[in-house]
């Protein structure tokens, strides 16, 4: 079936397209395109979310996936019945590898705030908190029919995203290929710590992306309600924390470290737990966090020959070095990672 044939399916007979127009689609396998409507019922203009060809598998882990149904579809039905505002779904057509989706426009959280004033920046990132916590509690305790109450960010699979940093954020992007035996002993055995550690800490629902360019802005004054969450298909059970750390050390904006502390303070506030307990799993999962995405981002350029998640590697670096010599123990993590960069993660002087 043609996507004219599923435009009248959806809107009526009378609908038509006017235009379609591919649109950036970020890391994802997944194709989008505006089109433009015309008819009686028709919105102006919608998306078209082109499927790969084997639509089930994740673009992160394929352990997650699921052949119940589009994991996408799944997510989206949970969350907008937890009132969280996410796009609608006009049709599901996924045995012809497509679904039609609202339209909310191109701006999002990141491209907002680059015409933002620092007060009014900070005034978007507290919305942005606000919208995370209500997202957390709304989401709690998960539907048994979500599929993120089904998977967890475990063990292995925080084990597997570290592994993402010596493949793809060493040997690849530093062309280190040959690291002396020892050293990378010493780091594989402080990744097994930092893993089990992490998959020790308090578990809740998960978005696993959550940062500025998953967030559409919609029009409006500065609130939570006026942010939109996308991208939500990998959502899991997982750390507490995680979607805090994906905020506010995401690697495609540079918040100053006092902003930060007040964006921490509000969301511990919110959902009413210990700033300390928070700030240690904020630390703990930072570091975690971001050496996978500076892996990934060489991932994507080596496999997907898409190298514009380049110039994010050091800056995913950075956020590392930032919490990692203010993290309690770890020294072997530390040390390993001295040896292997120092460069990126030297402690600093002062």
């Amino acid at each position: 079936m043609d996507l004219e044939t599923l435009v009248k399916k959806t809107f009526g007979i009378d609908a038509e397209i006017i235009s379609k127009t591919e649109m950036e689609k970020g890391a994802s396998s997944r194709r989008y395109f505006r089109i433009e409507l015309k008819g009686l019922t028709a919105p102006s203009t919608a998306v078209v979310m082109q499927l790969p060809k084997d639509p089930m598998v994740s673009d992160e882990v394929q352990s997650l996936e699921t052949s119940e149904e589009l994991s996408f579809v799944n997510i989206q039905r949970f969350m907008t019945d937890s009132q969280l505002r996410v796009p609608k779904i006009y049709l599901n057509a996924a045995d012809e590898e497509c679904l039609i989706l609202e339209d909310l426009g191109n701006e999002t959280l990141n491209s907002k705030i680059k015409t933002c004033s620092a007060k009014e920046i900070e005034q978007w990132y507290l919305a942005a908190v606000d919208l995370l916590s209500k997202m957390h509690r709304n989401m709690q305790p998960l539907n048994e029919n979500c599929f993120a109450s089904k998977r967890y960010f475990d063990r292995d699979l925080l084990r597997w995203e570290l592994d993402h940093y010596l493949k793809w954020g060493l040997y690849e992007y530093k062309g280190l290929k040959s690291l002396d035996e020892r050293i990378v002993d010493e780091l594989n055995e402080a990744f097994d710590e930092l893993a089990d550690e992490i998959a020790s800490l308090p578990f809740g629902f998960v978005h696993r992306d959550y940062q500025s360019r998953n967030l559409m802005v919609t029009p409006g004054k500065i609130s939570k309600n006026n942010l939109a969450i996308i991208d939500f298909q990998d959502a899991m059970t997982g750390p507490r924390v995680y979607d805090l750390v994906a905020l506010l050390n995401d690697s495609y904006v540079d918040l100053p470290g006092d902003v930060q502390k007040r964006l921490i303070d509000r969301y511990t506030t919110r959902m009413n737990l210990s700033r300390s307990e928070v700030q240690y799993e904020f630390d703990l999962i930072t570091v975690q966090r971001k050496l996978k995405d500076g892996g990934r981002f060489v991932f994507i350029d080596r496999e997907k020959g898409d190298p514009s998640f380049l110039p994010f590697v050091e800056k995913s670096f950075s956020r590392v070095a930032r919490v990692l010599w203010r993290l309690p123990g770890h020294s072997q993590l530390k040390n390993a990672l001295v040896k292997i960069d120092p460069e990126n993660f030297s402690k600093p002087e002062h």
